[in-house]
């Protein structure tokens, strides 16, 4: 595993609209950014930056001696787009390939962090991002898009869709300069479960993702 050609950046914005402050809060006897530091920690990667726009989420970075951006207020901004931030990230971050770990996603674990960094490499892509299969009936504009109204399949046999999940994300950084995003040109997707791809977006978001993580660090010991 080539762990020295990557560096990790945990981006950790001040604001948040819809749940308040829940990158730093306290969550299972912690915060968000103090555990994602701790998972990267496991990975030996060759450097771990914490970019951000917040004081705290600084002090945390230093106390975990780790490394920090300090974030221009646009980019850590909603008016930033999702193409000015990911090409922002490339710019700042000095390092051949990025692993982009946000704190939202606690529960990946360290050997699917692992698992997606041996097929980044092995696959000869420019990007990897983890996903998560959709097999439900879905519409749109009022109609069906996945299935046939006079013809309705048990749910099983419905067609496979997947979504980006954003909790793993490893990219070449000048591919990311060029496609102004994280999914490239020759783009790898990497599937984790159910669990690890929840993503804390909401209040109840941040309650079963404290819930479940407790459950599995109880597990684990």
């Amino acid at each position: 595993m080539r762990i020295n050609d990557i560096v990790g950046v945990i981006p950790v914005r001040k604001g948040s609209q819809r749940v308040k402050n829940k990158n730093l809060r306290p969550f299972a006897d912690s915060n968000l950014l103090s555990i994602k530091i701790k998972q990267l920690k496991k990975l030996g990667l060759r450097k771990i930056i914490v970019n951000t726009d917040s004081d705290l989420a600084i002090r945390i970075a230093i106390d975990c001696n780790v490394d920090y951006h300090l974030r221009e207020k646009y980019f850590a901004s909603s008016e930033c787009s999702g193409s000015e931030y990911f090409e922002h990230i490339a710019h700042v971050t000095d390092a051949e390939n990025i692993l982009l770990a946000p704190v939202t996603a606690p529960l990946i674990s360290i050997s699917s962090y692992e698992k997606a960094i041996n097929e980044y490499f092995s696959s000869n892509c420019n990007s990897l991002m983890s996903i998560k299969v959709i097999q439900e009936f879905l519409w749109f504009n009022n109609k069906p898009i996945n299935y046939d109204l006079k013809s309705a399949p048990n749910s099983q046999e419905l067609p496979k869709y997947f979504t980006p999940t954003f909790g793993i994300i490893i990219a070449n950084r000048m591919a990311m300069l060029e496609s102004k995003n994280v999914i490239c040109s020759n783009p790898h997707f990497f599937e984790i479960t159910q669990e690890e791809s929840i993503d804390i977006d909401t209040e109840l978001d941040f309650d079963f993702a404290e819930f479940l993580y407790k459950k599995i660090v109880k597990n684990e010991h």
